[in-house]
């Protein structure tokens, strides 16, 4: 039987399309992200086959990571569907309920008689 594919928001999947397109792992996904790096451009960074002198998309990842933030890899590494799912639960239970409608005709008039 097949799995069905939940669909994730257009700001997730561009992350995930990348993953599956450049061969990186959940982790680089991550560090990419953190670093603030566009899904859309990574194809301009992977050319390390035509231009000698870049170094693969994974290891120039890890080497800006480890740059800016000192360390090699994050130290809690989730997949962009766990993210999504994360931040889909996080929504549902902030969201409040809707306040049921009063069924008084006169809107705003107390109808005890005490005006306070």
């Amino acid at each position: 039987m097949a799995k069905k594919n939940k669909r994730l928001s257009p700001r997730y999947q561009v992350w995930v399309d990348a993953r599956h397109k450049f061969r990186l792992s959940h982790a680089h996904i991550q560090m990419a992200r953190e670093l603030g790096l566009n899904p859309k451009k990574l194809g301009s960074l992977a050319n390390h086959d035509q231009e000698r002198w870049k170094s693969p998309l994974p290891q120039f990842i890890e080497d800006l990571y480890r740059e800016r933030f000192g360390s090699d890899r994050p130290e809690a590494v989730m997949s962009i569907e766990q993210i999504a799912q994360k931040k889909k639960d996080k929504k549902n239970k902030s969201t409040p309920d809707p306040k049921p409608e009063s069924t008084d005709t006169d809107a705003g008039v107390d109808l005890d008689g005490d005006p306070f």
